[in-house]
């Protein structure tokens, strides 16, 4: 009779619904090695649309993305010993840009790519051994928090949105045991796509919650701002997000 094969080297399971608790581990514990071997310990995310293109009403973006990931990858690697790297989405348009600012400073990038029918490919920028590959939505959504040391979204879509909004979430319901300084970038499109006045004066967020992001428009004063507010810490070792048990402790 022949040997069985281990479940573990059986693609049918591992690509089968009984096999989705393995993928999802793997999404998580896969980047865990990766970074740890890697020494990263601390990023700046970057959010952005994937069809921001040259010649559009928002391709002034590009450039300042790339820019202030430049601005942050030189002050990483003359301040912080390179300890603190540009994080996209590993993507096109804005994603790009930032992993092109970080290249071109001679810096390190993360890029977090998801598997999409279209749009998303992992763009040229991205430093190889930190392009990963994700499935799940989710999973990449812990890694953009996981190391994150501070947010700077540009104007993007439901994706964008929803990356900012899971952040802002984590920090104003206190399930996040570190502050995450969130900057978004161009006021004039986050102030006219969300009306965060209007929540307030709904009831349905509090005054105290517009504190827990702001709102910034070129890249040199965005830097010195998100220079500000990043504080490391002197372990080398990699900081990871945890999330609180007890919101009150």
């Amino acid at each position: 009779m022949r040997t069985p094969q281990l479940a573990y080297h059986d693609p049918k399971f591992i690509d089968s619904d009984e096999g989705r608790p393995v993928r999802i581990v793997s999404e998580y514990l896969a980047p865990l090695k990766t970074f740890s071997a890697a020494g990263v310990n601390a990023t700046v995310v970057f959010f952005g649309s994937a069809r921001v293109r040259p010649g559009t009403p928002l391709a002034r973006y590009l450039d300042e993305a790339t820019e202030l990931a430049r601005l942050v990858s030189q002050w990483s690697l003359a301040q912080c010993g390179g300890r603190l790297l540009i994080c996209s989405g590993g993507g096109p348009s804005i994603m790009e840009a930032a992993n092109r600012g970080a290249a071109e400073a001679g810096g390190r990038s993360i890029g977090l790519n998801i598997s999409l029918p279209h749009e998303q490919r992992p763009n040229a920028y991205v430093t190889p051994e930190l392009c990963f590959e994700f499935h799940y939505f989710f999973m990449r959504k812990l890694w953009f928090a996981h190391l994150a040391h501070a947010l700077v979204a540009f104007p993007g879509g439901f994706g964008t949105l929803d990356e900012v909004f899971e952040i802002l979430t984590l920090a104003q319901t206190r399930k996040i045991d570190r502050s995450i300084p969130v900057f978004l970038y161009g006021s004039a499109y986050w102030k006219e796509v969300v009306n965060f006045d209007a929540l307030v004066r709904y009831g349905t967020i509090a005054p105290e919650d517009l504190k827990l992001f702001e709102f910034v428009d070129e890249p040199r004063a965005a830097f010195e701002r998100l220079k500000s507010c990043i504080v490391l810490g002197p372990s080398p070792q990699p900081s990871f997000a945890k999330s609180r048990c007890n919101p009150d402790a």
